[in-house]
């Protein structure tokens, strides 16, 4: 029996999370008691029809219980028939905070009603079993859409190498590399358009931008490369049970030179595969600003 334990921070997308494990046919249970865990994993699996698939929420509504899901851990990994699956959901602090404000609701484990501090306090409490995880999800620019994808990839008994999720993301060093990129290709070694006064205001998506970058020495050859590697390794990463493999391509600000060599890498291996996501962190950020993009 598969047994996934959803866990991870307030607002990262437990619920969701749970929901889409529902929809792929897991018996799911939110923000079940420790101690009742095991008892919950052996009743299933004793049933007269035994549950192969079931997944449950743990997080820090719970309380000072939440400190027994250690032992309960503990339990399932010696039980005979458990294949457990630790899943930790989580999300950089600012996107956090955004959430909350925009839902107007209280943090969980908030005393004072400050969120960043509350934020801060649950990382803390959840650092211990984010260590324990088996995958973690970061879904700081992660679209509902995208997030169900990736749970497919991970939890669905029909997927195979066809379906291995492809998140390209551009982004701007400038703003940190994405915490979960599994690739980073760095492509500051390209002209920066910003300093072309006409291009300045466009981003990576204007033909322009494509066309003064790709006029470029070497940047085709770069994606050349760069497809080859990707579809070279795929096949391995599959093997090594990553279904879901994240591409960063980075530049300054995250706005010309990531955003046009994330396009085309992502158009190029749309060509080979059928699940591609394209994302660009920072590229509206960006353009509300006047600094180096």
């Amino acid at each position: 029996m598969k047994f996934v334990l959803v866990t991870g921070l307030s607002g990262a997308g437990r619920s969701t999370a749970l929901r889409k494990l529902e929809d792929l046919g897991y018996f799911c249970v939110d923000n079940l008691m420790p101690a009742l865990i095991p008892a919950f994993a052996k009743s299933c699996m004793d049933a007269e029809e035994p549950l192969k698939r079931i997944a449950a929420t743990v997080d820090s509504r719970l309380g000072d219980w939440f400190s027994q899901i250690y032992g309960a851990i503990d339990e399932l990994k010696n039980m005979p028939g458990v294949d457990l699956n630790i899943l930790f959901m989580d999300a950089a602090d600012d996107i956090l905070v955004r959430r909350f404000k925009s839902t107007r609701r209280p943090h969980p484990v908030s005393h004072s009603g400050e969120i960043t501090e509350s934020i801060h306090s649950e990382r803390r409490q959840l650092q211990q079993i984010k260590d324990m995880a088996s995958r973690v999800i970061d879904t700081s620019y992660c679209s509902i859409m995208k997030l169900s994808s990736i749970i497919t990839s991970y939890y669905s008994e029909d997927t195979d190498s066809d379906d291995t999720l492809i998140s390209v993301i551009s982004f701007g060093y400038k703003r940190g590399i994405p915490l979960d990129a599994d690739m980073v290709f760095d492509t500051r070694f390209l002209p920066n358009p910003f300093y072309v006064d006409e291009l300045r205001p466009l981003s990576g998506q204007s033909a322009e931008v494509r066309k003064y970058v790709f006029s470029q020495e070497g940047a085709n050859e770069f994606i050349e490369k760069l497809v080859d590697m990707v579809c070279f390794t795929l096949p391995m990463f599959f093997d090594q049970d990553k279904k879901h493999l994240i591409i960063g391509i980075g530049c300054t600000g995250g706005m010309h030179r990531s955003v046009a060599v994330a396009e085309r890498l992502a158009a190029e291996l749309k060509k080979r595969h059928k699940n591609v996501y394209l994302e660009h962190r920072d590229m509206k950020l960006e353009k509300n600003t006047s600094t180096e993009a």
